[in-house]
């Protein structure tokens, strides 16, 4: 992806000629060097390649759209990365070089390197992932650039290269065309006079080396000069406890020069690093590669500068990407090393800072008190200075201040104490409209996280239906500086939603400025549902009233009044036939029957109406005779049992209890469908229970209840006029049963002086 200067990287793992972070950047000096052997030791061939399959990807889309970018693809044989050297090639070659640049980084096995198969393999994967793409090749260490000029015809023909940290002694006698680049020192020589340096009385220098190779021969030569002072003491092969017991064994006064590769691919048990840690224990250890010494035990070495190599590989690879042909760019050769060392490893060995060439930079080094707070140091003596000044000026200013904060915290304390008890829900938000405080009531109205309503988040518990239009009224009045009042539904933490009226008035600074608003809410919920419900009810009695008189005048009209008229012609026959004188065709008895049966009827209607019976005799006689004349009208049977009952009741509780029996057996007859009904009225202590139960179609409760009709409404708000609690049990197929509890406290008195216990069926 394009990154800062119109440079893109990407990446491959080792081994897969892939794109790789840029930053990933690797350190060789051009040989079998011990830090940068860290490649995978012993994958297998065909392990390899099945990577190298799997992981290959495309170049970067940015290449094929943009026809003027630079594509370069670096190379490296090892793994030990130095991210500052390397940003500082890419910012050299992005400081030169004006077109986009397209950078592919990949890792080379240093230890498969030596395997024909894998090179070819490598050489193939390369041609046919970059081609013809490439503008440039750059190779960090000898193995890679020898790979590269190798193949460089099968893969990438024609494609120049430019090479960093190869040592001057690997390119003796060699040169190749479209190659140029930079030669790297090794400070083998350095590094051994230093020890020696540092330690006049050594008597032997130890190698550690995995073989024989190119560079045990550069130490081994330059050993040589100092023969007549020290021995060579040469432990050759790979990391094990052999050669850790080898390092217990080697004379005292032996200084030890370490060029022993990491491993990495093939994880032994032993490694490079465990020989390192065990040398520097026993041994003052130097290496001529920093990676293998410098903060692992070792004293140090001489080195090149990193970014001077760097800086001068960038120069160069720019110079090539700007059109410069490579046999015009001379191989620069970079011999300046710098001696570098462990301040800690120093005072270990004993050795004095004054021991150290001139120009030596010492590392790791704990800087003196003065050193460590020097800025601290004088920034608090100024501070301090200055502040003397303020200090009178700031007491007095801070009394006066605390004075001021005390009667602040007393008045908000106050005001807190009264929002947090205050029945409504307060609120405070800023000019801008966000809520800044909440009381402790409005928290607890919406849930218990303490961040509930903050900011805009009261916006999610309002509902959705009411949400426009109190946005619009607050803004309105964040416009206007006025004061509004509204009404909208809020959410609990239950999910219900509650009517609330909300009030809200303005707050203004000292300055006249609008500061927010405080507003305060109630809970309306209550009054509009008994706001409405009174309304339902005051509609449905008028109609209940008009139904009851349309029944009582259509029970007059069709059957009193039709009774009636023919009840008048056949007096008026009888009247004719008595002038005639023949009375033996009266029927008198019948129409005396019929006169009895209408006085019967209009007896009924009236009882229905008003039972004179209940005021009598009471609520027990009153049944008996409500259920004997439902029994004999519609030839049902009707159970009762009576049990308890005080002879005397309060006439709105006998009048509750009267009309709750009649209204739930005329539901019963309408809409159970069974002919045998049960009535139960107890007398329990301090409470009188009347149960009216069918065991017919019944219904669901939940679907009648909302439909709310008139004669549940009406049995249910007798029920409670005299503090009693009503009831339904019903499910479709199940019957019905209806239950009213009324209050008495004094029934067990009444109940000891006239208890009776009855049970008839009518």
């Amino acid at each position: 992806m394009p990154t800062r200067g119109g440079i893109q990287r990407s990446f491959s793992p080792p081994g897969a000629p892939v794109r790789a972070n840029f930053h990933e950047g690797v350190r060789d000096t051009g040989s079998p060097d011990p830090s940068h052997r860290l490649g995978m030791r012993r994958l297998g061939l065909s392990a390899l390649l099945t990577v190298l399959v799997i992981l290959f990807v495309p170049a970067s889309p940015g290449h094929a759209e943009n026809s003027s970018a630079k594509n370069i693809l670096v190379l490296y044989s090892g793994q030990t990365r130095d991210h500052e050297s390397l940003d500082l090639m890419e910012s050299t070659i992005r400081a030169h070089v004006h077109n986009q640049v397209n950078f592919s980084v990949s890792y080379l096995d240093y230890d498969q390197l030596d395997n024909q198969a894998y090179r070819e393999s490598l050489a193939e994967t390369l041609r046919r992932g970059y081609g013809a793409k490439l503008d440039l090749i750059i190779t960090f260490s000898y193995q890679a650039l020898q790979f590269t000029v190798e193949y460089r015809d099968k893969m990438l023909p024609g494609v120049p290269i430019v090479f960093g940290y190869v040592a001057a002694t690997r390119l003796e006698g060699q040169r190749w065309q479209g190659v140029t680049g930079l030669t790297t020192p090794v400070g083998m020589r350095e590094t051994i006079d230093l020890a020696l340096r540092l330690h006049p009385d050594a008597k032997a220098v130890a190698v550690i080396s995995e073989s024989e190779s190119y560079w045990w021969s550069v130490a081994h030569g330059e050993l040589l000069r100092h023969r007549d002072r020290v021995r060579e003491i040469d432990l050759i092969g790979p990391p094990s406890g052999e050669m850790i017991e080898q390092l217990t064994a080697l004379p005292p006064n032996t200084v030890v020069l370490f060029q022993l590769a990491a491993q990495d691919s093939s994880h032994p048990a032993i490694g490079a690093y465990d020989v390192l840690a065990a040398a520097a224990q026993g041994f003052p250890t130097y290496s001529p590669w920093k990676e293998l010494c410098l903060n692992h035990g070792g004293v140090g070495g001489a080195y090149p500068d990193g970014q001077t190599e760097a800086r001068l590989t960038g120069e160069i690879a720019a110079r090539v990407l700007s059109g410069e042909r490579t046999e015009n760019i001379p191989i620069v050769t970079d011999s300046n090393t710098q001696v570098l060392v462990d301040w800690r490893q120093l005072l270990r060995w004993n050795i004095p800072v004054s021991a150290l060439p001139q120009g030596s930079v010492i590392l790791y080094r704990q800087p003196t008190l003065w050193e460590r707070y020097k800025k601290w140091i004088i920034a608090a003596s100024v501070i301090i200075l200055a502040q003397a000044f303020l200090i009178a000026g700031l007491l007095w200013q801070h009394a006066r201040k605390r004075k001021a904060e005390a009667i602040l915290r007393e008045s908000e304390k106050r005001f807190q104490v009264m929002a947090d008890t205050m029945p409504a829900l307060v609120w405070m938000c800023d000019l801008r409209g966000k809520i800044i405080y909440l009381n402790d009531r409005r928290l607890a109205f919406t849930g218990s996280d303490p961040n509930t309503g903050y900011g805009d988040s009261w916006i999610a518990y309002v509902h959705p239906d009411d949400l426009s239009r109190l946005t619009s009224t607050f803004s309105r009045a964040l416009q206007t500086h006025e004061a509004f009042s509204n009404e909208f539904r809020l959410r609990l933490t239950n999910g219900v939603y509650r009517w609330m009226l909300n009030v809200a008035s303005p707050r203004i600074n000292g300055d006249g400025s609008l500061a927010g608003f405080i507003g305060s809410a109630i809970d309306t919920t209550d009054q509009k549902l008994a706001q409405e419900a009174l309304e339902k009810v005051s509609g449905q009695l008028i109609q209940a009233q008009e139904k009851e008189r349309s029944r009582i005048a259509r029970d007059l009209h069709d059957d009193i009044c039709q009774r009636l008229a023919l009840l008048s012609m056949e007096l008026d026959l009888a009247n004719g036939s008595l002038i005639d004188g023949s009375v033996k065709s009266l029927d008198l008895g019948g129409i005396q029957k019929r006169c009895v049966e209408i006085a019967k009827d209009t007896q009924s209607l009236s009882h229905q109406l008003h039972s004179s019976m209940l005021e009598l005799l009471g609520i027990v006689a009153a049944l008996r005779s409500l259920i004997d004349e439902l029994s004999q009208r519609h030839k049902l049977r009707i159970t009762f049992r009576e049990r308890n009952v005080p002879d005397y009741l309060p006439p709105d509780t006998s009048l509750c209890l009267f009309r709750v029996a009649q209204e739930a057996l005329h539901n019963a007859l309408k809409y159970s469908g069974a002919n045998h009904f049960t009535v139960e009225i107890f007398g329990k202590p301090n409470e009188i229970y009347l149960a009216v139960m069918d065991r017919g179609n019944g219904f669901e409760l939940d679907g009648k209840m909302r439909g709310q009709g008139l004669g549940l409404i009406s049995m249910q708000e007798r029920v409670h006029l005299v503090h009693g609690t009503f009831s339904i049990e019903s499910k479709p197929g199940g019957g019905t049963k209806v239950v009213a509890t009324v209050p008495f406290p004094n029934l067990s008195n009444e109940v000891s002086a006239g208890a009776r216990r009855n049970s008839v069926e009518m």
